[in-house]
């Protein structure tokens, strides 16, 4: 959902009525990652706070949060004050949390008002290169023939690659065995050692790995395929229309944020992400930007809650 021209000059009609309520941002910005430092939302958060900072006139600094997957970063800015001063970098694993946990230290429903997506990033499914899977049709067979035995290996059970390869399983009529890792870099190593078939990680964290001729990629997520590795099919053309997981990642306000501040903060994200360097940046991560309206990040995150709600149910995915 890259942006469009028309996205970018109704943004930037918002700024005019933000700045006729006072000045915003009056001092220093803090974007709380609840990640470690490294990954991918922390990567991309610091790339748009560095662009927000030069456009805003404030510094827009970058703190980490991390732990409870993700939870303890949200908790704490759903605690802030509710003035565009503290925002919340969250991804696709936000939509998952309410399924992990059975209780969350916030309103999940209504503790954020998102901003906006700052990035779309696919989902690579990937084989060691000594596998003997050449595409997703002869994985998928193989794996109908004898249910389990196709192992992929993930970050830990709940982590993103875990309910997104739960979800890839439904699309698929097919069950295979999790094994989970202490982290995304430990699976990515087996899949390489051929200790587990196959993995499903972000297509900006698997090319160095695909363009050294470590990982083969089978198969991408998304409605095209990447100019990153033009030579994978997506999903769809690899025969499984049903599975449509995306990546993503973007910021929020807690609930109660001024409207006019809200709307100042989409504008000048979606022109720091229509801005030549940003797009290079992204384009490094295999990443598309992002840029949608507040109301259409609200229903994105809405439909996932409802996406992940279905495939936690079916998986058997356990509360902590």
């Amino acid at each position: 959902m890259p942006i469009s021209r028309r996205t970018v000059l109704m943004a930037a009609a918002a700024v005019r009525p933000a700045l006729a309520q006072g000045a915003y941002p009056s001092r220093p910005v803090r974007v709380v990652v609840p990640w470690a430092p490294g990954g991918a939302v922390d990567t991309i958060a610091r790339r748009v706070a560095q662009k927000l900072s030069e456009q805003m006139g404030q510094p827009f600094v970058v703190e980490n949060k991390a732990g409870a997957t993700g939870t303890i970063g949200a908790a704490e800015v759903s605690r802030a004050r509710p003035d565009g001063h503290t925002l919340l970098a969250m991804d696709n694993t936000y939509a998952m949390v309410p399924y992990l946990f059975h209780r969350l230290p916030f309103d999940h429903a209504r503790a954020f008002q998102p901003v906006t997506v700052s990035a779309f990033s696919p989902v690579l499914l990937a084989v060691g290169q000594a596998s003997p899977f050449a595409t997703l049709g002869a994985l998928v067979e193989a794996a109908r023939k004898e249910p389990e035995k196709v192992t992929y290996g993930t970050g830990g059970v709940g982590s993103a690659p875990h309910f997104a390869t739960a979800a890839f399983q439904q699309a698929a009529g097919i069950r295979l065995y999790h094994i989970p890792y202490k982290g995304a870099g430990e699976a990515v190593t087996a899949a390489l050692g051929g200790q587990v078939d196959m993995v499903m990680v972000s297509l900006g964290s698997a090319l160095g790995n695909v363009r050294g001729g470590l990982l083969r990629p089978l198969a991408i997520s998304g409605g095209h395929r990447s100019p990153a590795l033009p030579d994978t099919p997506t999903f769809a053309e690899a025969g499984l229309p049903g599975f449509g997981v995306v990546n993503w990642s973007g910021l929020a306000v807690p609930r109660g944020t001024p409207a006019p501040v809200v709307e100042r903060l989409h504008a000048e994200m979606t022109r720091a992400l229509a801005a030549p360097d940003v797009k290079e940046f992204l384009d490094t991560l295999a990443s598309e930007p992002g840029g949608m309206p507040p109301a259409e990040f609200s229903r994105l995150l809405a439909e996932e809650a409802e996406r992940w709600r279905k495939v936690a149910a079916e998986a058997q995915i356990e509360r902590q």
